[in-house]
């Protein structure tokens, strides 16, 4: 579950929490350095896009986390919700999270770590682990510095993908959007101090769990 990631020097291979997306495994322990993300420079900068409010027209920064991986930051994660969102039971409500890319990434692999993570959590059977990767290929793009990916989430529908603020197509399947965005937000998640974060708004520096 793997993908490649390159430097100006080396290539790393990693695996990813993605989306959306996604991110590193490291092989160390987790470190999360709190902040606050509910500050009002925070809440003026990241007042929700267009793409956003069209789902969730009350959205607010419901929470955010700054991903790492051997000291490098691979992304900044945001989650947007209605002031009414449940952190008890996340997948009731719809909600927006947004990934902001701090390095180049490959599109097909953040695919490939998305499905590998939804299997390994129980999610689908092998058939719609193929299915959901064939489409999720055809949907992520390869990733530079600065790239924007925001997964829409509605219950009980699928899900809607929009690169840099542009619709790039939605998986219309109930159990995959579930799934997906389990990554992130169900307790099985290998950064839970990042899910945290998200869902408590504590804002952490989030590093990752071993497989």
């Amino acid at each position: 579950m793997s993908f490649t990631t390159r430097s100006p020097a080396t290539d790393v291979r990693v695996v990813s929490l993605t989306a959306v997306l996604l991110c590193a495994f490291a092989s160390g322990p987790a470190v999360a350095q709190p902040s606050n993300a509910a500050s009002s420079s925070t809440a003026s900068i990241m007042t929700p896009s267009s793409h956003i409010t069209r789902y969730v027209p009350d959205a607010r920064l419901a929470g955010e986390g700054k991903l790492t991986w051997l000291g490098f930051h691979v992304y900044d994660a945001r989650l947007y919700a209605s002031p009414r969102f449940n952190i008890s039971d996340p997948f009731a409500q719809p909600f927006v999270l947004e990934l902001t890319y701090a390095r180049k990434l490959d599109g097909k692999g953040i695919a490939d770590a998305s499905r590998d993570e939804m299997q390994r959590m129980g999610f689908g059977v092998e058939a719609q682990h193929a299915k959901w990767l064939t489409q999720m290929a055809a949907l992520f793009p390869d990733v530079d510095k600065g790239s924007r990916i925001a997964g829409v989430f509605q219950p009980g529908a699928g899900a809607r993908f929009y690169v840099d603020g542009n619709f790039a197509g939605s998986i219309d399947e109930p159990e995959f959007s579930r799934a997906f965005f389990s990554i992130w937000l169900d307790q099985r998640t290998r950064a839970p101090r990042l899910r945290e974060s998200l869902l408590k708004g504590s804002g952490a520096t989030a590093g990752l769990t071993t497989p």
